[in-house]
């Protein structure tokens, strides 16, 4: 599989938001994901977006996702009025970054994912008119789409040409879909793979964020994936996304340099 390899920020989450783009830049990733409350926290402590987009073309960094667009799915009347005003603010960070997907993350309770499509086409619709493209991601641990089969179902529901999905190993064993539904998706229509390893010291339904590990560390089936991905034709972004506490007390920078060396090394074999 032809990949670029993307730091997502959230591996080395108490670095600052410009340490970040530097240790991404200096240990030698081709991309970064950014998260809106970064961005936001660094506009409020006096920065400007001008200056994050100056810094990733210093460091030759693109940006393939911001994270996250929230409250979009199932939301009604005034609640959902006052979720895309945020979703149009959160959008437009991403633009002045330089992103080209946002991730639509869905809510962590149960909803009515029978209007999951019409919700979804709204969203990208908005993406459309601001310039960036709001990619459908399901989440292991919500009640709401937690499987592949979900996510690509609303994205088809949605009928609508910038549809895409999130893929993650992580959350596809979590959530306990079938592997299997990999298949179900083009490459194209994947606007990134994160990349990362789940332990074997519980079960996969009983695991959370904090228990992920660097790729090649956990007993998960990357391989197969991988395979999957492969067959698909995914040609693109493979992002680092960790959230281990145990890797946010170590130097950001080894965890940085580590992770690339475990994908680099993994996709070499």
């Amino acid at each position: 599989m032809t990949v670029q390899y993307s730091l997502n920020t959230s591996t080395i989450r108490p670095a600052s938001l410009m340490e970040k783009i530097r240790i991404a830049g200096q240990t030698g990733y081709q991309g970064i994901e950014l998260w809106n409350d970064d961005l936001t926290a660094h506009e409020q402590q006096g920065g400007s977006l001008a200056d994050v987009r100056q810094a990733l073309a210093d460091y030759g960094l693109a940006v393939p996702t911001v994270i996250a667009l929230h409250g979009w799915l199932g939301a009604e009347d005034a609640v959902r009025v006052q979720a895309l005003e945020e979703v149009r603010r959160r959008m437009a960070q991403a633009v002045a970054v330089g992103a080209e997907f946002i991730v639509a993350s869905p809510p962590r309770d149960p909803c009515d994912l029978s209007r999951g499509g019409a919700d979804y086409r709204e969203l990208l619709e908005i993406g459309k008119e601001i310039g960036v493209r709001p990619a459908m991601e399901y989440l292991g641990f919500v009640q709401s789409v937690y499987t592949i089969d979900q996510a690509w179902q609303i994205a088809e529901d949605a009928d609508h040409p910038d549809a895409s999905l999130i893929m993650d190993p992580f959350h596809i064993l979590r959530g306990g879909g079938p592997i299997a539904s990999i298949a179900k998706v083009p490459g194209d229509k994947v606007a990134v793979w994160h990349w990362n390893d789940a332990p074997g010291d519980k079960p996969f339904a009983e695991q959370s964020d904090a228990d992920r590990v660097m790729p090649g560390d956990g007993v998960g089936p990357l391989r197969e994936i991988e395979r999957l991905a492969q067959a698909q034709g995914y040609e693109g972004f493979v992002s680092l996304e960790l959230f281990n506490p145990e890797l946010w007390e170590q130097d950001p920078t080894d965890v940085a340099r580590i992770g690339l060396e475990k994908m680099r090394a993994y996709f070499a074999g």
